[in-house]
């Protein structure tokens, strides 16, 4: 049995590393690549604003606000805002008036989780806004942020989209139009939009 000398062992370990650079180039080459603006033909930055309304309905036959998950029960002294840890799914009308039978521009979907053991009442909330009309068709827009109820006019950010809305940023300034109320199980919200996109 003959042994491989000091020298040829060498030139098989260069080879070898040789290779599995190259592998290692061709895989960053393939899955990853700098580009400019150019490349991806974005036109002038331009501001679109939003104003609409969205409605929650919580009972009925169109419920469209969904309790996915309720706080674990505990012994200790419950938080002073029993919405703390509640999780709900939302897929809510966007209209452009007040009443729900105004015209319809799309839906926003997500998660909302109550996020403070105080009154406060302030929720995490990660939603998609998404048109269904004219020009906005098939585009979104993403909300993720901090909402605190008790304030009469919240902001959170706009940290993305779809469609017309790529590489959006901006953010959503909203206010409680009509507080919930216990007997139709509904609540209103009015929102204005700011998105800088391309």
């Amino acid at each position: 049995m003959s042994s491989m000398s000091p020298a040829k062992h060498l030139s098989v370990v260069a080879m070898l590393f040789l290779s599995l650079s190259m592998a290692v180039a061709t895989f960053q080459s393939s899955v990853g690549r700098t580009m400019s603006k150019e490349d991806i033909i974005l036109k002038t930055e331009k501001l679109t604003h939003f104003h609409f309304f969205f409605h929650v309905i919580i009972s009925g036959p169109n419920i469209d606000d969904v309790n996915a998950a309720l706080p674990p029960p505990t012994s200790t002294t419950p938080a002073a805002n029993a919405f703390f840890g509640r999780v709900d799914s939302l897929d809510t009308p966007l209209t452009i008036g007040p009443n729900i039978s105004s015209d319809r521009i799309g839906s926003m979907q997500g998660v909302v989780v109550g996020a403070s053991p105080v009154e406060e009442l302030a929720y995490f909330m990660e939603v998609i806004f998404v048109f269904t009309e004219g020009k906005y068709n098939g585009s979104t827009l993403v909300m993720v942020g901090r909402n605190q109820a008790t304030m009469k006019l919240r902001e959170l950010p706009i940290v993305g989209g779809t469609g017309i809305f790529r590489f959006a940023r901006g953010y959503a300034l909203t206010r409680t139009y009509s507080p919930f109320d216990n007997k139709t199980g509904t609540a209103i919200y009015e929102y204005d939009l700011y998105a800088l996109h391309y």
